[in-house]
């Protein structure tokens, strides 16, 4: 099989002999970048190539990881600025309780409450809904 993408001339894609398809690191690359596209969704792009949408979700893991090298980042995608600080500033304590508001309800915990059991209350609210 010849895949010919924009970027790169062909490529061959190596079939074994149990019909498994070898793809080359640069083609995963930019089938990855397709990716990265506004509007572009994982299941569309692999369907395009012909691949399984979990390959390419693997191969997106690995790029994330730094074990795939992707091409320059294609025309639209942009990313958000970040930054870190050396010395972060403590987080204000607070002497009051914990407060949930949803619609009328209004939750208090008290501020010992485990995080845990938050996060149970929160999805029990969002699963009432």
């Amino acid at each position: 099989m010849v895949v010919s993408t924009e970027f790169l001339n062909e490529i061959d894609v190596i079939s074994g002999s149990r019909g498994r398809r070898r793809w080359p690191d640069e083609l995963k690359a930019q089938i990855v970048a397709e990716t990265l596209v506004d509007g572009a969704t994982v299941n569309s792009v692999a369907h395009r190539h012909d691949i399984r949408p979990n390959h390419l979700s693997q191969w997106r893991r690995m790029a994330r990881d730094g074990k795939l090298l992707l091409p320059a980042v294609p025309e639209g995608v942009e990313f958000a600025p970040i930054a870190i600080h050396e010395d972060p500033e403590p987080l204000a304590t607070s002497t009051s309780a914990i407060e949930i508001v949803t619609g009328r309800i209004t939750l208090r915990l008290d501020k010992q409450t485990d995080a845990g059991r938050i996060a149970q209350i929160v999805h029990a609210l969002n699963a009432a809904k």
